[in-house]
């Protein structure tokens, strides 16, 4: 057994299959566009706002995405060595850029509850924030860069043997602890830097299995009884392993996930519904 989840002997052997003809995370990439209308977050945020209370989009996108994986259990699954994991914990990983070291970053991961509303996800969102600001060097992925760097081929060697550890399930939960590669998801906020959404690549080592961009604010023509107006959205470029579940699966939850940020007050309290993974 991982230290990050439990193998799945009881998966649909479809994906079973799956894993074997897709053995990389690269071969099994889905990827869709999905647009979010902006309006209905905006006004949210405005109004929490004139209540002292300070939100952002990130903690909505955040909060919604584990408001559906209670629903949906399944997008917080893995795929490593040809096997099927449910993850035991909900972690997303992300980049926090540094002040005044021009366009560098550090990238590292919030651990969160699927019971979390979003005002617990925007604490927590803030703490990491301040703390990744404030002290990147007492981040986890810093601190094995330099690990890596530390002298002439540690590099060489030590990444191929973080990967065999990483295969076959024997990566200690410290390292697992620091690597911004093992997740429930990983978001990126490219608004900040004025990018448009992209598809950003599922890595290979760890255990992501969706990457969600968030992009440039866009007009997106609506049919509206007989004419078409155009309604500002902000676009999400996503990228899921095919292998964890069903394009169906991954559809459905999509679609709540959409409801989630069209409604924001909902995720103002605890789920009503938390589905366990079926297969455990």
């Amino acid at each position: 057994m991982r230290a990050d989840g439990k193998r799945l002997k009881n998966a649909d052997p479809m994906y079973t299959v799956a894993s074997y003809i897709m053995d990389k995370r690269i071969d099994a990439m889905n990827m869709i566009t999905i647009d979010i209308p902006y309006d209905p977050m905006q006004d949210y945020l405005n109004a929490k706002r004139k209540q002292g209370i300070k939100l952002s989009h990130m903690s909505l996108l955040i909060a919604a995405y584990l408001r559906t994986a209670a629903e949906f259990p399944l997008l917080n699954r893995f795929i490593v060595n040809k096997k099927a994991y449910a993850r035991n914990e909900y972690v997303v990983s992300m980049v926090v850029l540094t002040p005044g070291a021009g366009d560098h970053g550090t990238m590292a991961k919030v651990h969160f509850e699927n019971t979390d509303t979003i005002f617990d996800v925007n604490r927590k969102m803030e703490e990491f924030i301040e703390a990744n600001r404030t002290a990147p060097e007492n981040n986890g992925t810093e601190k094995i860069i330099k690990i890596l760097l530390s002298a002439p081929g540690i590099l060489s060697i030590g990444v191929p043997f973080l990967k065999f550890l990483d295969k076959h399930g024997l990566l200690p939960k410290s390292i697992i602890e620091m690597s911004p590669f093992h997740n429930s998801l990983v978001i990126s906020n490219l608004i900040s830097i004025r990018t448009n959404h992209i598809y950003h690549h599922c890595y290979d080592f760890g255990t992501t299995g969706v990457f969600i961009t968030m992009g440039n604010l866009r007009e997106v023509p609506r049919r509206k009884g007989d004419e078409v107006v155009f309604e500002r959205c902000m676009p999400l470029g996503v990228v899921m392993d095919e292998r964890i579940c069903s394009g169906s699966y991954f559809a459905s939850a999509f679609r709540k996930l959409k409801k989630y940020l069209k409604n924001p007050e909902l995720l103002e309290l605890p789920p009503e519904v938390v589905n366990p993974d079926p297969d455990i």
